[in-house]
């Protein structure tokens, strides 16, 4: 019965190849950056909607969330389809979230046109605000994530592989406060607080040798002074701190710490270290259900890759939160060639071709197949379970 359901779900996303190509096009001609996706969370409000879904928007709170469940719920498993919408500022969808939406909402319609036919409930989640807002954590938060058995989003990439992880994050703001003088005529009555903001880059840059592969502490400058004859009174950068766990993330938070705190003293301004957003866990992907998906990709034809180097680039994601609250993948299915870097011109170029737009509908499939399995499973379902206890 299983292999007849997929075959089904699999039919039906080929049905839907236009509509799925339509909702890519227009998220992806639509930007919007993080808690601001309007146009992104109402076009697909309306997609469900449209298809018999029960649609909750504004879900916890958070006005472009949304939460839609399939009219037919019963005992049995709770899988949770995720999509992302949010874009990145100036680069637009240069992570591809237009065709995550679109997948997630493929896999989520076509299991719609079978689910009386399964146990279970079927959820689909918009979350908004993966680019550094934190949307699905806010939506654990909230108990949206609760009863979810089974949690999964597919992600487009220049490589296709499943178990990939990711690195916690936290992101900060460093400000420094100094004091303003002419800077030629009077320039020993000033305090530089941009002199801060290099040492501070300074005290990093020599920390990189000491800190484990993998983790990485990288930033900008966000102010700099108003004019070159002035000296700087107040000068801000921030960082992102990522690691492969909480603990060590955290020990190089703390580092990055001392090393502002290093640069105010030696130059006399006064630091303001802060939170600026929701840190993120690292992705603790299932292996169950991985297997499971990645056995749904050979029926499809869509073979794994094989890292050049060894292993392939990690970044993060809120999905982290999710996968350790509940079992989860995040699986990557490739829209480009390898030497395309993400969050650049060409892969938001690839995230609207139709190399991109194929990955989309075959994410949509093998994430439809991966529920039917963990719908008609239960033995599925027990060891993703078993495993996420032993994990977490």
């Amino acid at each position: 019965m299983s292999a007849d359901k997929k075959r089904q779900v699999v039919d039906d996303v080929g049905a839907l190849e236009a509509r799925l190509r339509d909702v890519s096009r227009y998220v992806f001609s639509h930007p919007e950056v993080k808690f601001e996706e309007t146009l992104a969370s109402r076009r697909l409000a309306e997609e469900l909607d449209k298809d018999g879904f029960h649609v909750e928007v504004g879900a916890a709170g958070l006005p472009t969330a949304l939460r839609a469940e399939h009219a037919a719920a019963s005992d049995g498993p709770t899988v949770a389809v995720i999509a992302e919408y949010d874009a990145l500022p100036d680069l637009g969808h240069a992570c591809g979230h237009n065709l995550i939406a679109a997948a997630a909402l493929g896999a989520t319609l076509a299991l719609g046109r079978i689910k009386a036919e399964l146990p279970g409930r079927l959820v689909f989640l918009g979350t908004p605000a993966e680019e550094g807002g934190g949307g699905k954590v806010l939506m654990i938060e909230a108990g949206l994530f609760r009863g979810v058995d089974v949690a999964m989003m597919f992600h487009p990439a220049p490589f296709t592989t499943v178990g990939h992880g990711s690195l916690a994050i936290t992101e900060v703001r460093v400000e420094f406060r100094g004091v303003a003088a002419h800077a030629s005529a009077w320039p020993e009555k000033g305090v530089n607080a941009l002199d801060a903001v290099i040492q501070t880059y300074n005290g990093l840059n020599a920390l990189r040798q000491h800190i484990k592969d993998g983790a990485r502490i990288h930033g900008i400058i966000t102010h700099g002074g108003v004019k070159p004859n002035i000296v700087p009174d107040y000068a801000a950068a921030e960082f992102y701190v990522r690691a492969a766990d909480t603990t060590y993330r955290d020990v190089l938070l703390e580092k990055l710490r001392r090393c502002a705190e290093g640069a105010a003293l030696a130059t006399g301004a006064t630091l303001s270290f802060s939170t600026i957003s929701v840190p993120y866990k690292a992705m603790k992907s299932n292996a169950s259900l991985d297997a499971a998906f990645a056995r749904n990709l050979e029926l499809l034809d869509w073979p794994l890759d094989v890292p050049r180097g060894g292993s392939f680039p990690l970044g993060s994601t809120d999905m982290g939160d999710v996968s350790q609250f509940v079992p989860s993948i995040h699986p990557y299915l490739a829209i480009c060639d390898e030497d395309v870097a993400g969050h650049s011109g060409p892969f938001a170029e690839a995230s609207c071709s139709e190399r991109g737009h194929q990955a989309m509908l075959a994410a949509a499939k093998a994430m439809a197949m991966t529920a039917v399995d963990a719908f008609l499973t239960p033995d599925l379902v027990r060891a993703a379970w078993a495993e996420f206890r032993e994990r977490t």
